[in-house]
């Protein structure tokens, strides 16, 4: 089998954090879930990959290169606008011929990797397999109405008025069939090809379409609340260690990963949490389900639950930041008026003073 990533699309529900950088390279505990993808399929035992690029391509080139951190090899498939997922299936044929493949969007993050599904989907006779979980909120994401028997009887994107709960997971697999549908369906209202309208036409022509229904956590991370319940999530399931420095006045609990250069200084850090290489962590407070990335400086002042990108500077804040995402080399700095305090989401070079 091929793995497949989808790294195109603006990710403009992340904006300003995404203006200028892809969102599938935003970290989640101190790694960008575009790395957590890649790992997902290596793992499953898949070593060749292509990814979708699109306008952020030049920077996802450079981030993850060929693929010889993880033992892949990578093939980058330029996407000349965001045209639906059918239309990133139908420019990839050349890379994955007539191959089964598992098709990944390169912003979910999911509970428990993939390493079952691909098994199950390579031993069996079925045509595509597709994952499908119980949401909230149906009405934002393709949705699955099965039958009786549980076999899936009809696929609707976005519906206003969803048939189900069961929303498409963003994890795919397929065989060459896949191809002639993608070739049969007509751009949807949005002007898109939509995968749902594909994995109807497969339906419809009597061939074997498999719901699998993921019964863990799963999340898209296309919006700032989910980039934060992401990071929750996987703080929770890492094992913590100390591979920095943690001086004597400091109190770092054991549910904290301190990255190779970190400094902690009489500080006080509660997990789970994740302090990035070369990051300082100076007289302040580090609260539970926090990432800091690497070489970050928190001086004087107190975070929790948010997420900080590299190079940024919180210095001297006197109220306790909460629920924020922090772009890369963001200052924030005290000025003169206190506030009770601070609730933002900031984006790259940003310069912020605090009133």
């Amino acid at each position: 089998m091929k793995g497949l990533i989808l790294s195109g699309g603006k990710g403009t529900r992340l904006y300003p954090i995404t203006f200028n950088r892809a969102k599938q390279l935003v970290p989640v505990a101190n790694k960008p879930v575009l790395f957590r993808v890649i790992e997902a399929i290596r793992e499953a035992g898949i070593d060749d990959i292509g990814i979708v690029i699109g306008d952020t391509g030049d920077e996802i080139r450079q981030a993850v290169g060929q693929g010889e951190r993880w033992g892949v090899k990578i093939t980058y498939i330029p996407q000349e606008a965001p045209l639906g997922l059918a239309h990133a299936v139908k420019i990839s044929h050349n890379f994955l011929g007539d191959e089964r493949f598992v098709m990944f969007l390169g912003d979910n993050v999911i509970q428990g990797g993939i390493s079952d599904l691909i098994r199950q989907f390579a031993d069996s006779a079925w045509n595509s397999q597709v994952v499908l979980t119980p949401v909230d909120q149906p009405q934002h994401y393709g949705v699955a109405d099965l039958d009786e028997e549980g076999r899936i009887r009809r696929l609707v994107e976005k519906p206003r008025n969803p048939p189900s709960n069961l929303a498409l997971v963003g994890i795919y697999m397929f065989d060459y069939h896949i191809f002639r549908a993608v070739k049969a369906i007509k751009p949807s209202w949005r002007g898109e090809l939509e995968i749902t309208d594909a994995i109807q036409w497969l339906v419809e022509q009597g061939l074997a379409v498999h719901p699998y229904i993921h019964r863990g956590w799963w999340i898209d991370t296309g919006k700032p609340i989910d980039m934060l319940e992401a990071n929750n999530r996987v703080l929770a399931e890492l094992s913590h260690g100390n591979e920095g420095y943690i001086d004597r006045d400091s109190k770092v609990d054991h549910l904290v990963t301190v990255e190779q250069g970190a400094e902690i200084i009489n500080s006080v850090v509660r997990g789970p949490a994740i302090i990035g290489e070369h990051a300082r962590i100076v007289n302040s407070y580090v609260g539970p389900f926090t990432s800091i990335y690497h070489h970050t400086l928190v001086e004087n002042s107190e975070i929790e639950h948010s997420i900080v990108l590299d190079h940024s500077r919180i210095v001297d804040v006197p109220s306790r930041i909460e629920d924020s995402i922090i772009g890369r080399e963001v200052e924030v700095t005290y000025s003169p008026i206190k506030p009770k305090a601070f609730k933002m989401t900031l984006g790259d070079h940003s310069r912020v003073g605090l009133l």
